[in-house]
């Protein structure tokens, strides 16, 4: 009997062993895969207080986010290693203390950034991050104080130099696009590159039923790269292929070096007149065609300012091209295609009273490709809201610009 008991004293001794090297295990496990995923920010809002602007983010960890400021106008601006963003909200309906509005999303390959839009002048007076229970998740807070623009301007000096020694390069390489893709006497095809507006930390228009516009152009170009590259004439390259941030200057560099035949820029616009619906194609020109045009061109410009961009190491090259004899052809073959192009998307879709308008549009202004933005439709519209989220209208609208391109390249 003693010799019984024992065993069984060895036996329960080595199932509860077991157990805890299990439990240790899930847990040694659980920690991995937290630590490998990505971090996630379930939460931002914003307080006003007597003497401060409170700004809260809700993650499931601490990260290391990097502050700067940005001014004309005054921004504050977190980078921070790439997170997943599961903040149910769009943005501030109005104004909250002295910030006037907020953005996030991807910057590049490797960082997240959330852009806080300031109405006047002001710095962090406490930057802190605090536990929850059991760290089961951690609270950035940020309060803000008001200074002057001299002590600003002096913070944004600082702070900028201070990110670029910690930035980490973008891994996406113009040289590599080059290689990666193709040389043209080896394809023999036209090369034509579609450029999905916005994304990342620039959502673009948000309609009325909260359709982000930089999803669904990115979707819609994704059906135009599909339709038209089944005629073996194309090679279609996008400017990007997932939800990222892409400076305007990248967007006309990537048609450049790729000696692209062709360049459009898919948008979906937002105005306040809910009743306007209908596509509009628009060219470069030094004069605007009319007020909508030159206001919707001066929004679309600015969306480097809206991702939280410094635009101090930009060069002239989008905010100030010259527009020379050699780019008077390219504008005067845009216009050619957008000519073409009218009548075959009023074959299948509803156009703008006025189809063809004229804009400064900074990222129509490669001095050697022709280029045309589309504007697909009007988010404003409830209508044509849900129309441009159609597969059947993505498609129809694909097969009217293929029939454009092959009526521009092969006019026979």
């Amino acid at each position: 009997m003693p010799a019984l008991k024992l065993i069984k004293s060895i036996i329960l001794f080595s199932v509860y062993l077991m157990t805890l090297t299990c439990v240790a295990s899930s847990f040694s496990w659980a920690q991995k895969t937290l630590s490998n995923a990505e971090p996630e920010i379930f939460n931002l809002r914003v307080g006003a207080h007597a003497d401060k602007t409170r700004l809260v983010l809700d993650m499931d960890r601490k990260i290391d986010i990097t502050p700067f400021y940005l001014l004309d106008p005054y921004r504050l601006v977190l980078d921070m290693p790439k997170v997943k963003f599961k903040i149910n909200s769009t943005g501030l309906v109005r104004p909250v203390g002295d910030v006037s509005g907020y953005r996030f999303g991807l910057f590049d390959t490797n960082t997240s950034r959330v852009v806080v839009d300031l109405s006047k002048p002001m710095v962090i007076k406490k930057f802190f991050q605090l536990s929850g229970a059991s760290n089961s998740f951690t609270r950035l807070v940020i309060d803000l104080k008001s200074v002057s623009k001299s002590v600003f301007q002096t913070k944004s000096a600082a702070s900028i130099q201070k990110r670029q020694k910690k930035r980490t390069p973008n891994t996406f390489s113009e040289a590599n696009l080059t290689s990666k893709h193709f040389s043209k006497k080896k394809l023999d095809k036209k090369i034509i590159v579609i450029d999905p507006g916005h994304g990342g930390v620039d959502p673009g228009a948000i309609g009325r039923a909260g359709t982000y516009e930089k999803n669904l152009v990115l979707s819609t170009a994704q059906v135009f790269k599909s339709i038209i590259e089944k005629d073996p004439g194309y090679k279609v390259v996008l400017t990007r292929t997932r939800d990222q941030f892409l400076p305007l200057r990248k967007r006309i560099s990537r048609s450049k070096l790729l000696n692209a035949d062709l360049f459009i820029s898919i948008h979906a616009d937002s105005i306040s007149n809910s009743a306007v619906r209908g596509a509009t194609i628009y060219t470069l020109s030094e004069t605007a065609s009319d007020k909508e045009a030159a206001q919707l061109a001066e929004r679309e410009n600015k969306v480097d300012i809206i991702s939280g961009m410094d635009l101090s190491e930009e060069t002239k090259e989008v905010t100030n091209i010259l527009i020379d004899l050699a780019q008077r052809e390219t504008m005067n073959q845009s216009a050619k295609f957008a000519g073409l192009l009218v009548p075959e998307l009023r074959k299948v879709i509803k156009t703008h009273r006025r189809p063809h308008k004229f804009a400064g549009f900074a990222v129509l202004k490669a001095p050697d490709v022709p280029s045309i933005l589309l504007e697909m439709g009007y988010l404003s519209n409830l209508n044509d809201e849900r129309l441009l989220k159609t597969d059947g209208f993505k498609k129809r609208l694909a097969a009217s610009i293929k029939r454009g391109l092959d009526k521009y390249f092969d006019p026979n």
